[in-house]
């Protein structure tokens, strides 16, 4: 289990990329990009691009790819689950709490 919390202000949506080892954060301020293995920001992109039909595309490591999001509405908590269940995060607008995290295998 790991005991993150990611300060991401103006949460918009957050999706995993199909290995889930990054996950990108969609904000009105831009895209950020963070390693899911020590949960580090590794790519921030400043330019608006939100969320189209839940989904939103990544940039850095995961540029180009088109990651499905789970979007936040009226600034209300949303719990998200990676694909294979190994991560579970807690978000809200200005950040997210990275609840549980097993590691691969």
């Amino acid at each position: 289990m790991v005991n993150e919390y990611l300060h991401v202000g103006g949460l918009v949506a957050v999706g995993f990329d199909s290995t889930e080892t990054y996950l990108l954060t969609v904000t009105h301020s831009g895209r950020g990009v963070f390693s899911t293995n020590d949960w580090k920001r590794v790519a921030r992109d400043y330019a608006l691009a939100y969320p189209d039909e839940a989904q939103a595309i990544g940039i850095g490591p995961i540029e180009g790819q088109i990651i499905a999001v789970a979007e936040l509405v009226s600034d209300r908590p949303i719990t998200v689950s990676s694909p294979s269940g190994r991560i579970l995060l807690s978000c809200e607008s200005s950040g997210i709490e990275v609840v549980i995290s097993r590691t691969k295998g």
